[in-house]
């Protein structure tokens, strides 16, 4: 029997075997398809890149556009073997979406060395524009300090002011607890403590019983994914809602929360970049969306859409696929579509959009399908994200 990762390679490369040509403008999806982020992103996202690719009339100078995709199982090894591929043998132009930091930090590495662009949207970590970004490199729909500002920002000025944090043991848990904790002290709140939780755990039982244990006010889950919605579901068991602690989803979509359903994600508090029915705009992708997949986007699939669009658009302005003057292109056009509004991209590549702090309706507030937040307050995007100088960006010297 094949190992999973050997199945996986076979996988990809049948699906990379067709004949390399050097024309057309080749996007490629990579993310996790069949893992603990397979509903966060997953194949919503391969057909929110679609949907912008038929929005933008299917070619850009005159060359058909092609849709690649495959599946990283959250292993950086295996992403990058696939991206090499990708880059050297097929031809991809752009990579796109890369759910799990560890996987888009490998990839922003591989896409330096081959000069190929990467807009990340499924990763959060904030070091991909801090102290790990690129010429060549992007970060799209949120990152973990604009989580940190919205959520621990929020619920420590409203007097959660201590914290202990559910943590996944992975680049992204480690950057989410980091730029969180970093605001929650700046906002005068205390962290108690925190555990390291493997990715994928089916029982969180003794980290919830550390964090109960330390009295903290705010239970703040540094995961995404299944392991959010796993975790959420076990605290409901051990009451720890119920004794008085509030839980705070640092990273949860749409896709999280309606796993959940109302009755137990009710009063959850969390940020994210975008929600269908903000604007018309916002319910524009969202209608479309639902009627091709029978499901609302997240900010996730909302950001693929965007950050696959925008790509084209400045593919179109730069008048050549040259992945320096497209790169040029994008940090000097404006981002208006239907997943951001007066959006901008910086010199170390974070497009900088307002963020949004929401609060899941009870169940007998919902008045419609879908109809899943009560918006409680919009964060800026300057105060969201750092500046090009405060993320450390060597590019920014």
């Amino acid at each position: 029997m094949k190992s999973p990762l050997l199945a996986a390679v076979a996988t990809s490369a049948l699906l990379l075997a067709a004949p390399a040509s050097a024309q057309g403008v080749k996007i490629g999806i990579l993310n996790d398809q069949s893992g603990v982020y397979a509903d966060y992103g997953g194949k919503w996202s391969v057909e929110a890149a679609r949907m912008a690719i038929e929005d933008f009339g299917g070619e850009v100078l005159g060359q058909k556009i092609e849709l690649v995709t495959a599946d990283h199982q959250n292993k950086p090894d295996l992403a990058t073997s696939i991206a090499r591929r990708w880059y050297d043998v097929e031809n991809v132009d752009m990579i796109t979406e890369l759910t799990t930091s560890s996987v888009a930090l490998a990839i922003h590495e591989l896409s330096k060395e081959k000069k190929k662009i990467d807009i990340v949207v499924g990763a959060a970590t904030s070091r991909l524009t801090g102290d790990a970004c690129q010429p060549y490199g992007f970060h799209w729909a949120y990152d973990t300090h604009a989580l940190g500002v919205g959520t621990g920002g929020a619920l420590t000025k409203a007097g959660g002011d201590t914290w202990f944090f559910l943590t996944a043991d992975y680049a992204f848990g480690y950057a989410l607890e980091k730029d969180t904790a970093e605001i929650v002290t700046a906002n005068g709140g205390k962290v108690l403590g925190s555990v390291r939780v493997p990715l994928n755990s089916s029982d969180f039982s003794s980290f919830l019983l550390q964090a109960q244990s330390s009295k903290a006010k705010i239970v703040g889950l540094a995961n995404a994914g299944l392991d959010t919605t796993n975790s959420i579901k076990q605290a409901s068991e051990f009451g720890i809602v119920a004794s008085g602690q509030k839980l705070a989803g640092l990273l949860m979509t749409l896709a999280e929360v309606n796993g959940l359903g109302l009755q137990a994600a009710q009063g959850l508090v969390l940020t994210e970049g975008y929600y269908w029915d903000l604007n018309d705009k916002t319910r524009h992708l969202g209608e479309r969306f639902l009627k091709s997949t029978g499901r609302m986007p997240s900010m996730i699939h909302a950001g693929t859409y965007s950050s696959t669009l925008n790509y084209l658009k400045a593919v179109k302005a730069a008048g050549t696929k040259d992945p320096d003057a497209v790169a040029r292109k994008l940090k000097e056009l404006p981002v208006d579509d239907d997943f951001a509004q007066g959006g901008k991209v910086l010199e170390n590549g974070r497009m900088v959009h307002d963020m949004y702090l929401f609060e899941v309706k009870k169940p007998s507030e919902s008045k419609k399908p879908w109809d899943y937040y009560k918006l409680l307050a919009t964060v800026p995007g300057d105060k969201a994200f750092f500046t090009a100088k405060e993320s450390g960006c060597p590019l920014t010297k």
